[in-house]
């Protein structure tokens, strides 16, 4: 493949480059042979593509792409492809547009009738999807939950009711608490947790949510791809929406019918466990957030003084 073959009078191309996610040996040689052949190369960290660049014994200019300077720079690169130069543009690790700013300069390209070359390599959110032993097919990506805030907690709410398996990425100092935020929305759902995917220590854990907090305790090091199971087929209930407490509980004027998870939490309670029992057997069974079924078994203890503790 040479870029000069498909140029138009006075235009250049632009090229999409997937890199390796970890493993240099995951490099594929239509990228080499891009990289080699282009004018320009526009990174998202131009010191970590330079060392890529510099192993593969590429010497071509590089120039920052990233979001705090995506709309300026993004400018600056189609008019350096109208003037005829070839533009290949990198991510930090893995497939660009995918979580970095190279689908506004894609839009900005398509706006102006330049079409984009994609050059397809390594994507962590597919390696982690193949490993994770939970379904391919259908799934959603849905990139890195918000840090903080209301933000945060609309994000794990929205998405508590699809019966997809779901993808997040994370940062590893915050696996910890977004496995926490995911069994409190979603519950104790089958997960598989992706680090340092085809690197020297990489790691995949599976199980249930609650497992992968107690394995994930310590330091965590590397970026992290969370891969979770769907929810469970929720009826004519809206995506995102649990029960009201009254609703919950299966009391109140606002109760309908029990549902089988909260008739199994009374027999349970009334079985003798204690609540922190009862709630766990339950949140593990039917994969429901801890937060909905611990209030439950919390009406139920009131309207029951004498049952468990």
């Amino acid at each position: 493949m040479n870029p000069d073959d498909s140029k138009e009078v006075g235009k250049g191309k632009l090229y999409i480059v997937a890199t390796p996610i970890g493993n240099l040996g995951d490099m594929t040689l239509r990228a080499l042979e891009t990289l080699r052949e282009a004018d320009l190369i526009a990174a998202e960290d131009t010191r970590r593509t330079r060392k890529l660049l510099s192993y593969f014994e590429i010497h071509k200019p590089t120039i920052s792409y990233h979001e705090h300077n995506a709309i300026a720079r993004g400018a600056d690169l189609l008019e350096k492809i109208f003037s005829g130069k070839t533009v290949a543009l990198v991510t930090d690790a893995g497939t660009p547009c995918i979580s970095d700013p190279g689908r506004l300069l894609v839009e900005a390209a398509l706006e102006r009738g330049i079409e984009p070359v994609t050059i397809p390599g390594p994507t962590a959110l597919i390696a982690a999807l193949v490993v994770s032993g939970l379904p391919a097919q259908p799934f959603v990506f849905l990139g890195f939950p918000p840090a903080k805030g209301a933000e945060r907690r609309r994000f794990f709410q929205k998405y508590a009711g699809i019966e997809m398996t779901l993808i997040v990425y994370e940062a590893p100092k915050r696996l910890l608490r977004t496995l926490k935020d995911i069994e409190e929305h979603w519950g104790d759902r089958k997960t598989a947790v992706a680090r340092e995917l085809t690197k020297v220590h990489e790691e995949i854990f599976r199980g249930r949510v609650s497992e992968a907090l107690s394995h994930f305790e310590g330091e965590v090091r590397g970026e992290v791809a969370l891969v979770v199971e769907g929810a469970a087929p929720g009826g004519d209930r809206q995506p995102g929406l649990w029960p009201t407490d009254s609703e919950s509980s299966g009391i109140g004027p606002g109760a309908t019918k029990p549902e089988p998870w909260q008739e199994e939490l009374d027999r349970l309670l009334a079985g003798g466990l204690t609540s922190k029992e009862a709630v766990q057997a339950i949140v593990r069974r039917f994969g429901l957030p801890r937060r909905i079924v611990y209030q439950a078994a919390l009406k139920i203890k009131n309207q029951n003084p004498g049952g468990g503790g």
